[in-house]
């Protein structure tokens, strides 16, 4: 799995997909009609304009070559120090394997990178799953807010990272691996050269660290040195020596 920011030659495909989980997850309280103008009012010949925005982030997942999912955000408010997830849309054809939550924990990742304080995400309030992918995923509802959608209003549900205190950020997914079932702890991360390195437990109570997971390749298979330098096996990814051991060197 690859997740990097979209490219005007994304377009074509962000609009598809869009389209396609638009209409796989939204009929039972939008019309065709609305959906239709959904789209083209949120990517059509506008939205190479957002790409170019400095203030926005649209990040798209590739899968064997393949765009299957993508999220568009934005960095608003006084020195835009609030990121905020706009829309998460994963191709029907590809939910269910962890490519969702990935896509969140990066985007969240990139937002925080970017400068924000504090990441939100805004979800329909009649989207079930939506707001259940949410509120399983480190987030709690903080208020609504009202959204055009073609020539109708909706009430959107707004939600802000829960205060977890010394927990970490709480985004936690079951995955199985290499035929191993793992949980991999979104909020323990460290930094790698092409992508983070996650702590990935062998049962859902996370007494003990079991492995690390690579951000980049999606494999287990490194090792970790006694200055606690990480290597991905795999693809190469790298984490330095934390700064505690660096200073003994």
């Amino acid at each position: 799995m690859e997740i990097r920011d979209a490219t005007p030659a994304d377009v074509g495909v962000v609009r598809s997909i869009a389209e396609e989980s638009l209409n796989s997850t939204y009929t039972e309280f939008l019309d065709e009609e609305t959906i239709e103008e959904a789209v083209e009012q949120w990517y059509g010949d506008d939205f190479e304009d957002v790409l170019e925005d400095d203030h926005a982030l649209v990040l798209v997942v590739e899968r064997d070559g393949e765009v299957v999912a993508f999220s568009q955000s934005e960095l608003v408010g006084q020195r835009y120090g609030t990121g905020q997830v706009q829309w998460l849309h994963v191709g029907p054809d590809h939910r269910g394997d962890g490519t969702g939550v990935r896509l969140l924990v990066r985007t969240r990742e990139r937002l925080l990178e970017e400068g924000a304080d504090q990441v939100q995400g805004f979800v329909l309030e009649d989207n079930e799953g939506g707001n259940r992918f949410y509120e399983e995923h480190g987030f709690e509802r903080a208020g609504q807010r009202e959204v055009d959608i073609g020539s109708e209003t909706f009430t959107e549900n707004v939600y802000v990272e829960s205060d977890l205190e010394d927990e970490g950020w709480g985004a936690v997914d079951e995955l199985e691996i290499d035929d191993e079932q793992v949980y991999v702890s979104y909020g323990e991360a460290a930094r790698g050269s092409q992508s983070p390195f996650y702590s990935t437990y062998r049962s859902e109570d996370r007494k003990e660290v079991y492995a690390w997971l690579c951000g980049s390749c999606d494999s287990l298979d490194n090792a970790m040195d006694t200055m606690g330098r990480i290597e991905c096996n795999v693809c190469g990814n790298r984490r330095k020596a934390t700064r505690w051991d660096a200073s003994y060197l």
